[in-house]
């Protein structure tokens, strides 16, 4: 219980900090689908993209102990994040298209 308070004290949901994640993500959720070759998945795909991108960038940074600082570095991990995301649903959805699996491709 007391983890629990912790770390619900540690996170604090204003309406300012809610809108920094949109902008963030949707910032980083758009360059990626640019960069990984979509055209893009619609504000509310790029955002949602941009905050899963977001988590997933910032865990494999913490991971690797690299930190990011300010504005630039968190959509920058936003950033990394969402590609790396993109190139999973790319393989993914491509692998299960035409009935085959990559193999034998012409």
């Amino acid at each position: 219980m007391a983890f629990a308070t912790l770390v619900l004290t540690a996170v604090t949901l204003n309406l300012q900090n809610v809108l920094w994640w949109l902008v963030v993500g949707l910032i980083a959720g758009f360059l990626a689908s640019r960069v990984m070759g979509g055209g893009g998945y619609g504000v509310i795909g790029d955002i949602v993209v941009g905050i899963i991108g977001a988590f997933l960038g910032g865990w494999l940074a913490g991971f690797l102990g690299l930190g990011s600082f300010g504005l630039i570095g968190t959509i920058v991990v936003a950033f990394i994040g969402a590609c790396i995301l993109l190139a999973i649903l790319h393989a993914v959805s491509r692998g299960g298209s035409n009935g085959s699996r990559g193999w034998g491709r012409r």
